[in-house]
This record gives C-alpha cells, structure tokens and sequence, in this order.
C-alpha cells in the first residue's frame, strides 16, 4: 500500500541526509520525495511516499518522531487531501501536422508548452500520477527524448483538519 507521509523540519544541513538515511537503513524504500520550504523560513516540508503496511507505515512514523530535526509528522493519506505531481516533457516534433497534435493533447491534458526548439517541444504538466502516467503513454508515438518530474507534494484539504 502508498503511504504519503509529510514531515515538518528544521531547515538546517543534514536533515535529509539523517531522515534518507534511517528509512534506508530499516529497509523503507522511499518511492518519491520532495522537500522545499515552508511559510516559515526556519522550517522545510518533506513530502515522500513510501510503500508498505500499516505496520510499516506506523514503524516509519515512530522512527521519524525520534529524529530531533523532525518538528511534526503526518500521515497525510489518512485525511482528505490534494497531491501533485510535476513533470516536464520534451517530444520530437519536426512538422506543423505534429505539433497541432500535440499541442491539443497538451491542451487536454491542461499542460502547458514552455518551450519550442526547431525539433523538439518542452511541456510542462502537473496533476495525479496517474494524470502524469497517461500522458507521458500520449506523447510515446512523438518519441520522448527527455522527462524529468518531481517528488510528489501533498496538503491536507482545509476542511479535513480537525480543531
């Protein structure tokens, strides 16, 4: 089972080295992970996925909550949330035929072309997994020669946080 686990740091050097590190050595794989700062400056948000049980899932939470860089850590996939991806994607184009094909599935895709060369174009496209996973099979027939994505983020929506 996906875990989607958000853990609020310090932003101070080492902290992702330290986290990283003790979910390797327990033989947690991390499946995705992003980390970037947060409303305060003095902490970052790690946002990472990992698979297992919920024993699994309850062992990484404790071992987190012993790190004394770790400020708080959330099991954001127990609540009604919103995750996201980002992907940018560049395609083989050398005709106008295919470049219109492409820009109507970057459109229904709502993505976004951000960049146009003599033979390739650069779209940028966020969205579910699953979103990101069935545009990436859309643009296949176009040869990818490049793809780069993020780890995945994720918030609590507003209305599922308890008071």
């Amino acid at each position: 089972m996906r875990h989607v686990i958000s853990a609020l740091v310090q932003n101070v050097p080492g902290v992702l080295a330290h986290v990283s590190g003790m979910l390797a050595s327990r033989a947690f794989n991390i499946h995705s992970l992003a980390v970037g700062a947060t409303e305060n400056p003095e902490l970052s948000r790690m946002t990472f996925v990992v698979i297992g049980d919920e024993g699994d899932l309850e062992q990484v939470e404790k071992q987190l909550e012993k790190i004394v860089t770790v400020v708080e850590v959330t099991d954001v996939g127990a609540f009604p949330n919103v995750e996201r991806d980002l992907m940018l994607i560049k395609v083989s184009s050398d005709s106008g035929a295919q470049r219109s094909e492409i820009r109507e599935l970057v459109d229904i895709f709502r993505g976004r072309i951000v960049d146009v060369g003599a033979t390739e174009i650069m779209i940028e496209i966020s969205g579910s997994e699953q979103k990101l996973q069935a545009f990436i099979e859309r643009m296949r027939p176009f040869q990818i020669t490049e793809l780069v994505r993020t780890g995945r983020i994720a918030m609590i929506r507003s209305d599922a946080v308890e008071e």
